[in-house]
């Protein structure tokens, strides 16, 4: 999702962040995206939430979710895009 504006909004950026995590951004959004970051305690602070979600996230076991939380889950997520 490329952005055309030269500088980028908070909003725009946590719209990119996983993009960003996942080293899918094109070099000018990413150049965009870290020049951000340099001045923005807010979103720096969401980054970092991202980055210890995924890490805690992978961490889990499969075993570890009930039967129930995992169908609560994937039924609230498969939803989630048609809202």
């Amino acid at each position: 999702m490329p952005m055309s504006a030269a500088y980028l909004t908070c909003e725009e950026l946590v719209e990119l962040v996983t993009e960003y995590l996942d080293a899918a951004l094109s070099p000018t959004d990413r150049m965009r995206f870290e020049e951000h970051m340099m001045t923005c305690p807010s979103c720096q602070a969401h980054l970092d939430q991202m980055r210890g979600t995924i890490e805690a996230v992978g961490r889990l076991a499969t075993d570890a979710v009930s039967p129930e939380a995992e169908r609560d889950l994937l039924d609230a997520f498969r939803d989630w895009k048609r809202e």
